[in-house]
């Protein structure tokens, strides 16, 4: 793990709030990511993560509050940039989910490079280029004509984090990626994660795995009921929790009695 040494913030969160009816998931949250760093967003599920990483990253929108991404406002006050300001501060963020959501009827290949062609008006020479190189990076050059249905749950998303980076986003956020993988596919996630960090990626990720969240993540923050209870040094929250929120929360994924 790589400690962030910039303090310039990529993503700022002001006052966010995000209903859905009369359930108000998120509330007045407010956070910021720096250059470089990894953070960990942990909390029990229902809890307003993966809805905050929508919010972020405009597949929901928001009903108040401001969302700046690299000095570019994507929402102030609730209020959207006009469209075409606000695709290109969507361009600078990229999202991996939890379920791949990779193109089944598309090649590893392919579902690396269409994004590229459509979003980014690449050549197609050049976007398959470009995801040649991050199947490579992804240790996948093998896998480039497998179809989803050809490849492992661990493979799959190694497609989706190499489907992500070649549209050359600033920050990119992750929705519990290894919540669908046995121990053994976790740990290759883990480790494309790991050397990402080592290159200064700047990232944000939801997991409900500790282990990992310490192991790779700069900061923790602990959600519960759409607000953040505490955050702090990863190994601090996780190994020293000062909320009771938090203590019963890591007590009860270590099976411990409160």
């Amino acid at each position: 793990m790589v400690y962030y040494t910039c303090f310039v913030e990529i993503v700022t969160v002001e006052n966010l709030s995000k209903s859905f009816g009369n359930l108000a998931v998120l509330k007045n949250i407010s956070f910021g990511v720096r250059q470089g760093e990894v953070a960990a967003v942990i909390g029990p599920s229902g809890s307003g993560k993966s809805t905050l990483l929508r919010c972020v990253t405009h597949l929901e929108t928001v009903d108040a509050g401001s969302i700046t991404i690299d000095g570019s406002a994507m929402a102030r006050d609730g209020v959207y940039a006009a469209p075409a300001v606000l695709r290109q501060v969507c361009l600078k963020v990229g999202l991996v989910f939890q379920n791949f959501n990779l193109f089944p009827h598309f090649s590893a290949l392919r579902n690396i490079t269409e994004a590229q062609v459509h979003v980014l008006k690449r050549s197609r020479g050049e976007a398959e280029s470009r995801a040649k190189e991050l199947l490579e990076k992804m240790g996948l050059s093998e896998k480039a004509a497998a179809y989803p249905c050809q490849l492992s749950g661990g493979q799959q998303q190694r497609v989706s984090i190499a489907r992500a980076l070649a549209l050359d986003p600033l920050v990119l956020f992750f929705d519990e990626p290894t919540s669908a993988l046995d121990p053994e596919l976790t740990a290759e996630i883990l480790r494309v994660i790991r050397r990402l960090a080592a290159e200064n990626m700047t990232m944000v990720i939801v997991t409900h795995e500790m282990a990992f969240a310490r192991e790779v993540a700069d900061r923790v923050l602990f959600m519960d009921g759409g607000v953040f209870i505490e955050e702090g040094p990863a190994a601090s929250v996780i190994g020293n929790p000062q909320a009771e929120r938090t203590k019963l929360f890591l007590q009860s994924l270590s099976g411990q009695n409160p």
